[in-house]
């Protein structure tokens, strides 16, 4: 998955990614986060890519994505585990 960065300060960071599957669980794990003032996506068109939009307070934009893919892996890696003991 190609990630290319638009915009990036302390609070707000803007990125184009091709996965709209990713982008959705993101924007839901984001919006789940307090510190998170706005996390949405928009595609203007099928053709092109996704742009990503977070907005943060008292937290850094980065470190709000990084806690948010964190926090999907966790959950991700849970339910593999709990398929796999199921026979």
């Amino acid at each position: 998955m190609e990630i290319d960065i638009i915009k990036s300060s302390k609070d707000e960071i803007e990125f184009k990614t091709d996965n709209l599957t990713i982008a959705e669980i993101l924007r839901v794990y984001l919006n789940k986060d307090s510190t998170v003032i706005f996390a949405a996506w928009k595609q203007d068109h099928p053709t092109e890519k996704i742009i990503m939009s977070v907005k943060t307070k008292d937290k850094t934009a980065k470190k709000a994505v990084n806690d948010a893919v964190s926090s999907i892996t966790k959950e991700l890696d849970k339910t593999l585990k709990d398929f796999s003991k199921m026979k």
